[in-house]
């Protein structure tokens, strides 16, 4: 029995391909907007620059506790690909919504939402 050839996409498989095409596009969205973030908090909302700070530690924080335990829940289940498409359909859908937030706790539900 002959093993299927996967067509592969400039010498890797379509879905190492594609994923890390999304994961490009959403890395080159998130820093568009999270550069944008400080200034917004600052000149719309008329934030101190010390809760600026305390939104980006809490997004870092919340950022680097989410990928250990996805990562323990991914091994544990193994639907790595499902993981990955969820996380990435979160956080588009979150993007939109920064557009909204004309309150401090809208916009850190929001950036803690796109970690």
């Amino acid at each position: 029995m002959q093993k299927k050839k996967t067509k592969k996409i400039l010498g890797v498989t379509p879905n190492v391909f594609f994923m890390g095409l999304t994961s490009l596009l959403t890395d080159i969205s998130s820093e568009l907007i999270f550069t944008l973030v400080p200034l917004f908090l600052s000149d719309v909302l008329g934030v101190s620059s010390t809760i600026i700070g305390l939104v980006g530690g809490l997004s870092d924080s919340m950022d680097s506790l989410f990928r250990i335990f996805s990562g323990w829940f991914s091994d544990k289940i193994g639907k790595r690909k499902l993981l990955a498409t969820l996380g990435y359909t979160i956080s588009t859908i979150a993007k939109p919504f920064y557009a909204a937030g004309q309150q401090l706790g809208a916009v850190l539900g929001v950036r803690l939402g796109t970690v």
